[in-house]
């Protein structure tokens, strides 16, 4: 018996050594072949993804009924109901957050009962350059963002402008229901399940070393522990995709510093979007520290870095 399966028993009075052997082969050719195709079903199955609000407006409410539509025509997803989606999310204390961690973002998938969610800002507002003519913009932010991990898979902010708020919007969902849009979402969410199952894959395969967290000042110096510091402070810059719109946020890194003071794994904990996490992570890589030290002996430590963008000041 192998995992279940029962093979047929043959004595030697009615069939020979070697075709006991290719009957036996047999069935287990087509026992592996069984196994490969409910795992192939398995990995094929549709992700499940919920699209919430995009603010209170009445420009949010038909961009995020647009952008729903035309994902429900993708093969490759299983759209959820939108009033039972935005129902979990409200029941679980979302109010439209574009800046979560990654356990608040896990909290609210779990709430859902999705593999992704898509959430955003979608507004179409009256412009007043000071040189040219007046005109409406129809922007939205699209976050799609990972049940599982918790973590931003994609986000883009796709804008168009017109001598009125009806042509400036009928632009805006023209790109949002294009075949385009609709694919590059999809595979957004395709390879990330992908990435994750893989990652899971490796994880299980592999025994991944543990690296100590920092612990607090005061922990660190009850213990004997010198903690990681930077020979110089960086400042992310503020990007234009973030400027654009004025965003303010909170990004938080956590970053790997090994034994000898280099910058190794980074990864987004708290994310913003809108090049923001992007500009964080850049500087940081770019970063050099004294290595955490215990008994006069560097160690490999974990830290979490934290950055507050706000919009400059006018000129």
């Amino acid at each position: 018996m192998l995992f279940g399966l029962r093979f047929p028993v043959f004595s030697n009075q009615n069939i020979d050594v070697s075709k006991r052997v290719k009957v036996r082969g047999l069935f287990l050719l087509l026992w592996l072949l069984t196994c490969a195709l409910t795992l192939s079903a398995r990995e094929t199955a549709r992700a499940r993804v919920a699209v919430l609000d995009f603010g209170a407006t009445e420009a949010g409410e038909r961009t995020a009924a647009a952008l729903a539509s035309s994902l429900s025509s993708d093969d490759r997803l299983l759209l959820l109901d939108r009033e039972q989606g935005r129902a979990a999310a409200r029941g679980a204390g979302y109010a439209g957050s574009l800046n979560m961690t990654l356990e608040e973002a896990r909290d609210l998938g779990a709430a859902i009962d999705c593999d992704f969610f898509i959430t955003g800002d979608a507004q179409t507002l009256r412009r007043f350059p000071s040189t040219d003519p007046v005109y409406y913009e129809a922007y939205v932010a699209v976050f799609i963002v990972s049940a599982r991990t918790g973590r931003l898979v994609m986000w883009e902010r796709p804008s168009f402008e017109a001598e009125n708020p009806v042509e400036a919007e009928k632009l805006l969902f023209a790109q949002l229901e294009s075949s385009e849009r609709r694919y590059r979402y999809g595979l957004a969410m395709i390879r990330a399940q992908e990435d994750e199952r893989y990652a899971r894959a490796l994880a299980q395969s592999h025994g991944t070393p543990v690296i100590e967290d920092a612990p607090s000042d005061e922990e660190a110096e009850a213990r004997g522990l010198r903690l990681p510091q930077p020979y110089r402070r960086l400042r992310p810059p503020y990007p234009d995709t973030a400027a654009r719109i004025e965003a303010e946020a909170t990004v938080d890194v956590q970053a790997e510093i090994g034994a000898d003071g280099e910058v190794g794994r980074v990864d987004v904990v708290r994310w913003a979007g809108f090049g923001l996490d992007e500009a964080t992570t850049e500087t940081v890589r770019r970063l050099h520290f004294r290595p955490a030290m215990r008994g006069g002996v560097p160690v490999p430590m974990r830290v979490l870095l934290r950055y507050n963008f706000r919009k400059p000041p006018k000129q």
